[in-house]
């Protein structure tokens, strides 16, 4: 199947727009783990905490804004951060290599430790669902249920062939680029993207495990969310997880693609919110 990157990297810098006028009307805020600055917002005051993860270069409003807009706020206080080296989470800079997601995976259990929030669910999309699984692995007791979409747990040759044709943010669109540019500059966007790449074939080249190891340590109820048409993501990736993960489950949508939580939002946060409400 062909692939329109454009349109697809268009999808998310449409919502990636609202960050810079989202700031203005929203509170977010600072703290420091290990040296790294994180840049984070609560929202609600709900009795179940839940903490989203941004994907690829990612941020809290690119991301999950119709999260963080419709999740019944008293029953969610909702967490959402820039991962570190991302967004507001610099300096300093993100430092890709081998244990990134093992390191976002720690840090974001830190943050949600100086929250005093030890008990909490996560969100986690795309690259943030690959951290998702592992902090769930890591720290099995304070996870209380896991929702994943757009992640993988290893590489395949057609993930990274998938990579290349995006290497060069040339080829992107101006309103794909546009948002990222404002937050890195364009030679610091394509040196992350490149940096990002570089991690991906070198993962690869040392036999494509991210954390397939990992996935037995999960406990906690896990919702695995997938679009079929997920240009990134094949169906291989979520079957592997629901196969290999205790107490999973699957919902598919048939005419999604990466970004199910921004084009089917309000069917997405009912499904969110029952399976974190449930016993």
């Amino acid at each position: 199947m062909a692939v329109n990157w454009n349109k697809f990297f268009l999808q998310k810098s449409i919502q990636g727009t609202s960050l810079i006028f989202r700031r203005a009307f929203s509170t977010e805020l600072k703290t420091d783990i290990k040296g790294q600055t994180i840049n984070y917002i609560k929202v609600g005051n709900g009795p179940k905490n839940v903490l989203c993860l941004p994907g690829a270069l990612g941020t809290i409003w690119s991301d999950f804004k119709p999260q963080l807009d419709g999740l019944d706020r008293s029953k969610f206080t909702n967490v959402a951060w820039d991962p570190p080296g991302y967004g507001f989470s610099r300096p300093p800079s993100r430092l890709f290599n081998n244990k990134f997601y093992e390191n976002d995976a720690d840090a974001a259990y830190n943050l949600m430790k100086n929250l005093g929030m030890n008990r909490f669910s996560l969100l986690g999309w795309s690259d943030g669902g690959i951290s998702s699984l592992i902090l769930a692995a890591k720290y099995p007791e304070n996870v209380e249920r896991l929702i994943i979409w757009g992640a993988n747990a290893y590489i395949l040759p057609k993930d990274i062939e998938n990579y290349e044709k995006i290497r060069d943010i040339n080829k992107w669109s101006n309103k794909m680029k546009d948002p990222l540019t404002k937050l890195y500059t364009e030679q610091g966007l394509q040196t992350m993207w490149n940096e990002w790449c570089d991690t991906m074939v070198e993962i690869f080249k040392n036999g494509g495990d991210i954390c397939k190891s990992l996935l037995k340590d999960i406990r906690c109820p896990t919702l695995i969310l997938h679009g079929d048409q997920d240009p990134m993501v094949p169906l291989e990736h979520p079957q592997y997880l629901l196969n290999h993960i205790k107490n999973a489950k699957l919902h598919r949508y048939p005419e999604g693609k990466h970004n199910i939580h921004m084009k089917y939002a309000v069917d997405f946060n009912i499904r969110v919110s029952d399976f974190i409400l449930s016993n």
